[in-house]
């Protein structure tokens, strides 16, 4: 009997590679439910989906909807940017369980990170979301950094280092891909750049000893995906942002690193890229320098630009640009992790949750975090609480609420709260407190002007006033009594309200 093989057809040629350029997107959407768009997409070949803020309602409802995607295809990625700490989508209107990142820098308990990114890794694998865009390895040697600070574990190399090895190990212990970013490094910043290109002028003996160290550690604790970052680093490249560099990508994290995993942008919509490239341009060229997915939704979350950046990745194959096994071989890879993840999944004991009995494990490391200062004792009356709130940067969002106010007035009936935005002085706050003891919350106050005086002025007029510091504690300390969270999560809040009633 004769066997006839099966000749490979130009259509059939099409199909792979239609099927590879939308393997290597990872886009968001609109809505609770998936779209139908976006389930016909699946079945066409896209492999990965991002998940926002916006997606979330519930656990429930998140399980819901990962199951639909899956009912599609079974080895979907489902990623999410949940760090815990300030930056949260399962519990986006609430604010997170957890701490984040500095705090656990500050707790400076590896065993602890570990245990805290599982069990986070655990709610988001009962979720059905199997990777995560975490942790941030940066080391935020810059203190006025505008887009990292609390998200980091430190401005110490070799803690950044140790606390992102064991956060990785603890989030795919439960089954779920880490994605440690922002490669390779973004904490020498003081640009967001999700407005601009940032640059970082070191040089390259610096960024071997501090920029790349925790990545070194991350990629020896077996990191499933690395995120690139929209800089510009002239020691490494002049011309162009790590994430469109081949000499950053392919040859320092591939050759010179020796990582093999995944390489996934940050979001492409950014102003750094979308804004200087053109989205379609530069995932053309991000896929060429070495990335292996797109990740794109935060603000472009629509089928016309998956389907815009599926074309532009085709036309560029086809026109010669963009190297048809460099497509291959970056699809190969996102399928590659998940099919990772499908074993994970199956793999990973689903456990109980790490001190499920009060307090659970966040508002226990949270407390562990704090640094009081003074020897004010626990207010005695019902205060005012201030909170003196800067612009929300866009990776943290204005959706989750943040300070001490709703924790407070749930130990000390009676408290009063306001919120003030840039422009407030001491005299606002002291005519809305009355004769209340003040509590001031801030944000990052060393970066702040206009924050920094009002808490000189209410220091001066109360001496009693407490100070509430949730960013990086890179001020003084004032007040009578002064607590540094090391970050605005809703367990931060709670660790600090517990302090300032005697709770």
């Amino acid at each position: 009997m004769t066997v006839l093989a099966h000749r490979v057809t130009a259509s059939d040629a099409d199909d792979q590679l239609t099927r590879d350029a939308l393997a290597v997107l990872q886009p968001g959407f609109e809505g609770t439910t998936a779209p139908a768009w976006l389930l016909r997409r699946v079945g066409e070949g896209l492999t990965a989906v991002g998940l926002f803020g916006r997606n979330i309602a519930s656990p429930e409802q998140l399980a819901a909807l990962t199951a639909q995607l899956r009912a599609e295809r079974d080895d979907v990625l489902v990623a999410i940017d949940e760090e815990g700490g300030d930056v949260t989508r399962l519990e986006v209107r609430g604010g997170s369980s957890f701490p984040g990142n500095l705090a656990l820098g500050a707790v400076d308990d590896t065993a602890l990170t570990r245990d805290v990114a599982r069990e986070l890794g655990r709610r988001l694998a009962e979720c059905g979301v199997n990777l995560n865009w975490a942790p941030s390895a940066d080391v935020n040697s810059n203190p006025d950094n505008p887009v990292i600070g609390v998200r980091s574990f430190g401005a110490d190399t070799h803690l950044a280092a140790r606390h992102t090895a064991a956060y990785v190990e603890g989030l795919q212990a439960a089954g779920v891909a880490a994605c440690t970013k922002h490669f390779p490094g973004h904490g020498d910043t003081n640009v967001d750049s999700h407005h601009a290109l940032p640059r970082i002028d070191v040089d390259l003996d610096t960024l071997v000893a501090r920029e790349l160290v925790p990545f070194k550690a991350a990629i020896a604790a077996g990191t499933k995906a690395v995120m690139s970052a929209h800089i510009l680093v002239p020691a490494l490249d002049p011309t162009r942002p790590a994430t469109l560099s081949p000499q950053i990508l392919t040859g320092l994290l591939r050759k010179e690193l020796g990582y093999e995993g995944l390489i996934v942008t940050d979001g492409m919509e950014m102003n750094a890229i979308a804004g200087t490239y053109g989205i379609e341009r530069g995932s053309v060229l991000a896929i060429a320098a070495g990335a292996d997915a797109i990740c794109v939704g935060g603000g472009l979350a629509d089928e016309a630009t998956v389907l815009r950046l599926r074309d532009a990745l085709v036309a560029a194959v086809r026109d010669g640009a963009l190297p048809a096994e460099r497509l291959a071989d970056a699809a190969a890879r996102v399928r590659a992790l998940a099919a990772w993840t499908r074993h994970a999944r199956a793999a990973a004991a689903p456990g109980a949750p790490q001190e499920g009995s009060a307090p659970g494990i966040g508002l226990a490391a949270a407390r562990r975090a704090l640094v009081v200062s003074g020897t004010a004792a626990p207010v005695s009356a019902a205060p005012y609480v201030a909170t003196l709130a800067p612009v929300a940067n866009i990776a943290v969002g204005d959706e989750t609420p943040w300070g001490v106010a709703a924790e407070l007035a749930a130990l000390v009936p009676g408290t009063g709260s306001g919120v003030f935005p840039e422009g407030a002085t001491a005299t606002d706050i002291l005519a809305a407190a009355g004769g209340r003891t003040v509590v001031a919350v801030v944000r990052d106050a060393h970066r702040h002007p206009w924050m920094a005086q009002a808490l000189d002025g209410l220091v001066a007029a109360r001496p009693d006033t407490v100070v509430v510091e949730m960013g990086v504690p890179q001020a003084a300390p004032r007040g009578a009594l002064h607590i540094a969270t090391h970050g605005a999560s809703r367990v931060c809040g709670a660790a600090a309200a517990e302090i300032i009633a005697g709770a």
